[in-house]
C-alpha cells in the first residue's frame, strides 16, 4: 500500500505535433457543425475519421481538441443547462467512440466496408443514447419530448455524418494499395459533376425538396454513384455515398444547427439505407474484382513459368546440337588427315571413296543435328530454319510436302516466340505425316495487329476428299495445345487442316529474350539474340 502514501508517477509527454493536431481537430469539428443539423451531423463522421486515420499514440491529442471544443461550444450554456450536464454531456462521448472504434480493429483488417458500416451503427447509437440519455435526465423539460423520435434523429444524422467522412478516411488509408489512372479520376469527376447538377436542380437552396418535380429528380442522384461503384468498387461506393449525403444535407432549409425538416428526413433515411447497399455492393465489386486480377496474375505467371520450361528444354537442346557440332567437326578433321595421308601414301583411289563416304555421313550427321536445335534459327530466322538444315530434308524425302509459303519477317517477333513456332509446325507436319494419307502444304504468315505480333501456322491436307481422322485431332490436340497455350495463341483443327497461332506483346522487349539469354548463360552458351532482319 506504499503508492497509496507515495502517490503514483504519471508521465505525460506534450509533443508539438499533438497539438496542432488538437487544435486542427477542434476547429475542424467547430466548421463542420456550422454546417450541420440534428439529422445531418457531420461532427460525428469527423470524429470516428480522426480515429480511424490517426494511430492509438495520437488519441489523447483527439480527446484534448473535442474537449476544447465542448468548451467553446456548452461553456456558454452551463447557465441555461447547468456545469452538470455540459461535465457529463461531453465527457463520455470521445472515450465511447474510441472504445468502439478500438474493439472494431480485427473486423476492419477483414473486411473493410462492412466494419466501417458496424463502427457507423455503433457510434451513432451509442452516443445518440449517452446524448439524450443524460440530457433527460439532467434536464427535465425534455422528457416532455418524444426519446424515441429524438434518438432516431440523432442516430440517423450521426450514421450519415460517419457514412460521409469514415469510407472517405479509408481511402485515404488505403491510397497506395491501388494506383488511381487517369480514366478513373476522369469517370470519378464525371460521376461528381453529374450528382452536383442532378442536386442543384432537384434541391435548389432554400427551396425544399418538396417542390414539384424535386423527388423525380432525388430518384436520379443516385445512379452517377450506382454507375461510379460498378467502375470502381468499394472506392466508387465511398466517394458517391459522401458526395449524395453531402448534397442532400447542405440542401436542407435551414438557418441554425437544431433545425428539423421533416421532408428531408424522410428522403435522408431512405438514402441512409441506399447508402449501406451502395457500400455493401462496392465491398462485393472490389472482392470479385481483386480475385479476377489475382486469376489473371496467377494465369500469366503460369504461362509464363510454361514458356521458361520450354526454353529450358530448348537451351538443353542447344547445348547437346553444339556438342555434336563439336564431334562433328572433330570426326571431319580426322578423317581428313586421313585422306591426306592416304594420297601422300599414293593410295588415291582409296582416299577419293573415304572422302566422298565422309562427306556425305557428315553431311547428314549434320542434318540431324540440325534438327535436334535449328542454330540457323538464330541467326537468320525462323523462315531460314524451315527451308534449310534436317528439316527440310526430311520433308523432302517423304516426297509428300511442297514448297511451304511463308510470308512476313519473322525476325520480327521474339527467338522464343521462333522457337515455338518452329517446333509446333514441325509437330504438326509430323502428326499428319504419320496419321494422314495424301500430299500436305505448310504455310506461315507474321504480322502485327492490336498491339500484339505473332505467327499464323497452317498443315494442309491438299486433296479435299480427305479429312482429319477423330484420332489424328486428339493426338494434335493433346500435342499442340500446351506449346499454343503459353504463347496466348489458338489451335484449330479443321476438316482438312491444323491451324495454329502463337501471339506475344508487340511493345517492348520480350520476356522470352531475357528467359533464353539467363538460361543460355547458365548453361554456358552464348545468345546472340534476335537479327535484324530475317
Amino acid at each position: 500500500m506504499q503508492w497509496w502514501k507515495d502517490g503514483l508517477l504519471v508521465r505525460i509527454r506534450v509533443s508539438p505535433e499533438g497539438l496542432a493536431l488538437a487544435l486542427v481537430y477542434a476547429v475542424a469539428c467547430w466548421g463542420a457543425r456550422k454546417l450541420s443539423l440534428d439529422q445531418f451531423f457531420l461532427p460525428a463522421g469527423i470524429r470516428v475519421a480522426a480515429l480511424l486515420l490517426c494511430p492509438p499514440r495520437l488519441w489523447p491529442f483527439l480527446l484534448l481538441g473535442e474537449y476544447a471544443y465542448f468548451a467553446h461550444l456548452r461553456i456558454p450554456l452551463i447557465g441555461k443547462y447547468g456545469l452538470t450536464w455540459v461535465i457529463c454531456a461531453s465527457v463520455f462521448l470521445m472515450p465511447a467512440v474510441m472504445l468502439i472504434v478500438h474493439l472494431h480493429r480485427r473486423l476492419l483488417a477483414r473486411t473493410t466496408i462492412v466494419g466501417v458500416i458496424s463502427i457507423a451503427v455503433g457510434a451513432a447509437t451509442v452516443i445518440s443514447l449517452l446524448n439524450l440519455g443524460i440530457s433527460h435526465l439532467l434536464w427535465p423539460p425534455l422528457r416532455e419530448t418524444s426519446f424515441l423520435t429524438s434518438a432516431l434523429r440523432y442516430a440517423l444524422g450521426d450514421f450519415i455524418g460517419i457514412l460521409i467522412l469514415a469510407p472517405l478516411a479509408l481511402l485515404w488509408i488505403r491510397r497506395k494499395e491501388e494506383a488511381w489512372n487517369a480514366p478513373a479520376i476522369a469517370a470519378t469527376l464525371a460521376a461528381l459533376l453529374a450528382m452536383l447538377v442532378i442536386g442543384l436542380q432537384a434541391t435548389p437552396i432554400p427551396t425544399s425538396i418538396v417542390e414539384p418535380g424535386a423527388l423525380q429528380l432525388l430518384l436520379i442522384l443516385p445512379i452517377p454513384a450506382i454507375v461510379l461503384t460498378c467502375m470502381q468498387g468499394w472506392r466508387g461506393a465511398a466517394i458517391g455515398v459522401a458526395a449524395i449525403n453531402m448534397i442532400l444535407g447542405l440542401s436542407a432549409p435551414a438557418d441554425r444547427p437544431d433545425a428539423f425538416d421533416a421532408a428531408t428526413f424522410a428522403t435522408q433515411q431512405a438514402m441512409a439505407i441506399a447508402s449501406v447497399a451502395l457500400l455493401l455492393l462496392g465491398a462485393r465489386i472490389t472482392h470479385f474484382q481483386n480475385q479476377h486480377r489475382l486469376r489473371e496474375e496467377d494465369g500469366k505467371a503460369a504461362l509464363q513459368l510454361a514458356r521458361n520450361s520450354h526454353l529450358a528444354s530448348e537451351m538443353d537442346l542447344r547445348e547437346r546440337a553444339a556438342h555434336l557440332r563439336q564431334l562433328g567437326d572433330g570426326m571431319d578433321l580426322s578423317l581428313n588427315e586421313m585422306v591426306n595421308w592416304l594420297h601422300a601414301q599414293g593410295h588415291h583411289a582409296v582416299a577419293d571413296s573415304l572422302r566422298h563416304t565422309s562427306e556425305v555421313h557428315s553431311r547428314l550427321f549434320r542434318a540431324q543435328a540440325s534438327m535436334i536445335y535449328p542454330s540457323a534459327l538464330e541467326r537468320l530466322g525462323l523462315y531460314v530454319a524451315l527451308q534449310a538444315g534436317g528439316v527440310r530434308e526430311a520433308w523432302d524425302a517423304t516426297h509428300r510436302i511442297g514448297q511451304p509459303r511463308l510470308m512476313g519477317d519473322p525476325c520480327q517477333l521474339s527467338p522464343g516466340l521462333q522457337l515455338a513456332a518452329y517446333r509446333s509446325i514441325v509437330e504438326a507436319v509430323s502428326i499428319l505425316l504419320e496419321s494422314e494419307k495424301g500430299q500436305l502444304m505448310i504455310r506461315a504468315r507474321c504480322g502485327q495487329r492490336a498491339g500484339q505480333r505473332g505467327i499464323v501456322l497452317v498443315v494442309t491436307v491438299i486433296d479435299p476428299r480427305r479429312g482429319l481422322s477423330r484420332a489424328t485431332v486428339d493426338l494434335a490436340t493433346s500435342q499442340l495445345s500446351a506449346r499454343v497455350l503459353a504463347y496466348h495463341g489458338a489451335l484449330h483443327c479443321g476438316r482438312r487442316r491444323i491451324r495454329l497461332v502463337l501471339l506475344e506483346a508487340a511493345n517492348g522487349p520480350s520476356g522470352d529474350d531475357a528467359a533464353l539469354r539467363a538460361t543460355g548463360a547458365a548453361t554456358g552458351l552464348h545468345y546472340p539474340g534476335a537479327p535484324s532482319r530475317g
